[in-house]
């Protein structure tokens, strides 16, 4: 039978915020928040998957109940892309698997319904692929020889009145296995799930971030 599994891609390499996935959120390990959240619907994942070439992540890892694919350090760099570690989980594993759930460890705050209702919505409708996107509310521009050019306004109009337009959150993104086989984690028709959540602004990669990501977590448990 066929699974859905989730993967997490942690390599130990951050440069900018060394140690990031194991560092202390909340009490528990960052990347341990992402384990926990698919921990809480096993109705949808049947097996879970760190991807990591860092002997304290493994630890981490399989302390808070999740399986380890040792990463190779071909596929570890700087400039490695997420596709290749979730292909090498997949190429791997024996499982039979239809569909990945990829969670990123620096994301690890997310509305507690939000992969249930992703996940309906990829089956409901027979997606590729799914990954969420949240709306932009800023005035974006360019500067070109010291010159501010607008992109998406008019100099002078409203905030309200802007194009909709959304960016890539990070949250989670849901993928047949076959699509992360042919290189692909969002495939052509993709379908941009919208969620308009606070925790949509996260995402780890400095200290502020951090600092910031642990403000809202407070707040939101409080």
């Amino acid at each position: 039978m066929s699974k859905t599994i989730v993967i997490i891609p942690a390599r130990g390499g951050s440069k900018r915020l060394p140690n990031k996935n194991v560092m202390q959120f909340g009490e528990i390990p960052l990347l341990a928040h992402s384990i926990l959240y698919a921990q809480k619907n096993p109705a949808i994942v049947d097996e879970i998957y760190v991807s990591t070439d860092n002997a304290s992540i493994k630890e981490v890892a399989l302390r808070y109940g999740a399986k380890v694919i040792d990463r190779p350090e071909t596929l570890s760099d700087d400039h490695e892309p997420t596709i290749s570690a979730l292909k090498h989980v997949l190429e791997s594993i024996e499982t039979a698997v239809e569909t990945v759930i990829l969670l990123q460890p620096t994301n690890p705050l997310r509305p507690d319904n939000l992969l249930k209702e992703a996940y309906e919505y990829y089956e409901n409708n027979n997606c590729d692929s799914l990954f969420t996107v949240t709306r932009n509310h800023q005035k974006l521009g360019r500067i070109d020889h010291q010159t501010f050019i607008p992109y998406n306004y008019e100099l002078g109009q409203r905030s309200q009145d802007l194009e909709p337009l959304y960016y890539e959150n990070g949250l989670l993104y849901i993928t047949k296995a076959k699509a992360i086989l042919e290189h692909k984690i969002i495939t052509e028709n993709a379908f941009p799930f919208e969620v308009n959540h606070i925790f949509a602004t996260v995402d780890i990669d400095t200290q502020a971030d951090l600092d910031y990501a642990a403000y809202l977590f407070k707040n939101h448990n409080s």
